[in-house]
């Protein structure tokens, strides 16, 4: 006797049928959508509302021990990189599926509801829809938070160093103080005296430094711009 080849896909309908009606099986998968889209739409909500959570009750041994940082941690990289650490409520971005879908995981695993999500990002994604790196957090308590997910594109790696005058007032008057010095010696002997002494040198220098300072500062205060280690965290446009 020659037995048949098992058609795997014939005995799986032909059990299916057995135990469920077509009609059974679409709803079963209807309700599954249905549960599945309304868990979106309520993690949608949380990551658009104003709230004050500072904690989630997570279980500690299934955290990933390489994504919890402290909020010292995420200061120092927004100061250095001229970045801000906001509520999810203000970026204006795309937030990508995947990080949706490892909210939901990750609500699945702890058995709870996650809340208070915070975005590690340049300010401008809090204004426009355009996107370089952005980070999100839930947090822990304690000043801990949880990186769930990271999308876009990694930061220019001249970033750190263009930002770096703007970090404190001290970065930005030596930047100045150098930026002059170099300004002082391209200016040419004889310019406003007869001969190079260091007098006139110093005059010119004293002229460049005051001029760069309130130029730049004049510019700052127009458009609002202030130093990192004050904006890092807050969520004023004119910063």
């Amino acid at each position: 006797m020659i037995l048949k080849n098992v058609n795997l896909e014939e005995r799986l309908n032909k059990l299916k049928n057995k135990n469920y009606t077509e009609e059974e099986v679409l709803k079963a998968v209807k309700d599954v959508l249905q549960q599945d889209n309304e868990k979106d739409n309520t993690i949608l909500k949380s990551l658009s509302e104003n709230n004050d959570v500072t904690s989630n009750h997570f279980n500690i041994d299934l955290l990933e021990s390489d994504n919890i940082y402290h909020i010292e941690q995420i200061k120092k990289i927004c100061v250095d990189y001229r970045l801000r650490f906001l509520d999810s409520r203000f970026f204006k971005g795309d937030l990508p599926y995947e990080a949706i879908s490892k909210i939901k995981q990750l609500e699945k695993d702890h058995n709870t509801t996650i809340s208070g999500f915070k975005i590690m990002a340049p300010s401008k994604l809090f204004k426009l829809e355009n996107y370089d790196d952005p980070l999100l957090f839930a947090p822990i308590g304690n000043g801990y938070y949880y990186l769930i997910h990271k999308w876009g594109n990694d930061l220019n790696p001249y970033r750190k160093l263009l930002a770096w005058p703007f970090k404190h007032f001290e970065n930005f008057v030596f930047c100045v103080f150098i930026m002059s010095m170099i300004l002082t010696g391209l200016v040419p002997d004889g310019t406003f005296s007869g001969q190079k002494t260091a007098a006139n040198a110093g005059v010119i220098f004293l002229f460049m430094f005051k001029s760069l300072v309130a130029v730049t500062l004049y510019y700052g205060y127009l458009s609002g711009k202030n130093f990192s280690v004050s904006v890092w965290d807050s969520k004023y446009y004119n910063n």
